[in-house]
């Protein structure tokens, strides 16, 4: 079950309150700019910085040309 998209255009990094990647299949959210990954857990966003992932060069890499490459939006504009 993929996130609600009501949900999704509020959603925001609890850091940079900048918007967000929403990667459905992998249970994630991804703030590109700080290559920080937040994980989806029985369709709850973990929000919490200390428990988000770190994300290497090639891993963000990635997932932006997967973005890309698939049009996903971020989670709402700027």
């Amino acid at each position: 079950m993929a996130l609600d998209p009501r949900l999704l255009e509020i959603l925001a990094c609890p850091e940079d309150k900048g918007p967000l990647l929403y990667f459905p299949d992998e249970d994630a959210l991804y703030n590109p700019r700080l290559h920080r990954r937040y994980l989806v857990e029985d369709d709850i966003p973990n929000m919490l910085i200390d428990e988000a992932d770190a994300v290497e060069e090639a891993e963000h890499e990635r997932l932006m040309a997967r973005a890309e490459s698939e049009a996903i939006a971020f989670t709402f504009a700027t």
